[in-house]
């Protein structure tokens, strides 16, 4: 009897590359044009910015983008490159997880960020575990889920950051991502937490080789892409007298 070894899937192979051998950098596109210039240069994989996204598309970051308008932006992006996309998406929006993992699934992602804090308050993380391990139940392994600690936006509470961590990770996150943690931080949230572990660089540092050499196993930039190219092109107009 010949046995059949099944190919694996996008997400499938996007979680692979969590785990090495080679570092995870992941761009942050805002649309199509940007997404193909960075899967052009040779990146394994790519993310959206929330952020970036929502300037693109007229709003501002904070939940404040329709989700139907997100999600379309997304399948946009997704349908602009051949490597798989993982797209953030803010605290959900507001959807039910079933909602949210089916509509999400649908324009072709492989993973996502979800953040915990909502118009800049944390998130109970009981409550945000429960969220995070609905969206698993409801992807199954069809979602690489990155789940986002915003304690560091706030209070900086390593000893509350590191419980989160494990609590995300429990409730079914592949990755966990405090974001904006001190560069000195991290191999500690590493040690403690387990796991992959995504950290934030930007064209001006702290650059994707300290925080790799930090303890960081994948990382990605935000809307900081979006900003420096925004103020090039500001930088780039002719002065109106």
């Amino acid at each position: 009897m010949t046995s059949m070894k099944s190919t694996p899937t996008d997400a499938e192979l996007f979680r692979a590359m969590h785990h090495g051998p080679e570092p995870l950098i992941l761009p942050n596109a805002w649309d199509p044009v940007s997404a193909r210039v960075m899967a052009d240069a040779g990146y394994r994989a790519i993310a959206t910015s929330s952020g970036a996204v929502a300037r693109v598309l007229g709003y501002d970051d904070g939940q404040l983008t329709p989700p139907a308008e997100m999600f379309a932006a997304v399948a946009r992006i997704v349908r602009a490159v051949g490597v798989p996309v993982t797209a953030d998406m803010e605290a959900g929006y507001g959807l039910a997880p079933k909602e949210f993992a089916e509509r999400l699934l649908e324009t072709g992602a492989v993973g996502c960020n979800l953040e915990d804090s909502v118009a800049g308050s944390l998130v109970d993380p009981a409550e945000q575990a429960d969220y995070l391990n609905a969206v698993r139940a409801a992807a199954g392994a069809d979602l690489v889920i990155n789940a986002r600690v915003d304690n560091f936006l706030s209070s900086g509470d390593v000893t509350d950051a590191i419980a989160r961590g494990r609590a995300y990770r429990r409730a079914g996150a592949d990755c966990i991502y405090p974001i904006m943690a001190p560069v000195d931080v991290l191999h500690h949230l590493a040690t403690e937490i387990g796991g992959p572990l995504n950290a934030h660089a930007t064209p001006t540092g702290p650059t994707a080789a300290d925080l790799l050499t930090a303890g960081a196993t994948r990382i990605s930039y935000g809307t900081s892409l979006h900003t420096h190219t925004t103020n090039t092109l500001r930088a780039l107009l002719p002065t109106l007298t």
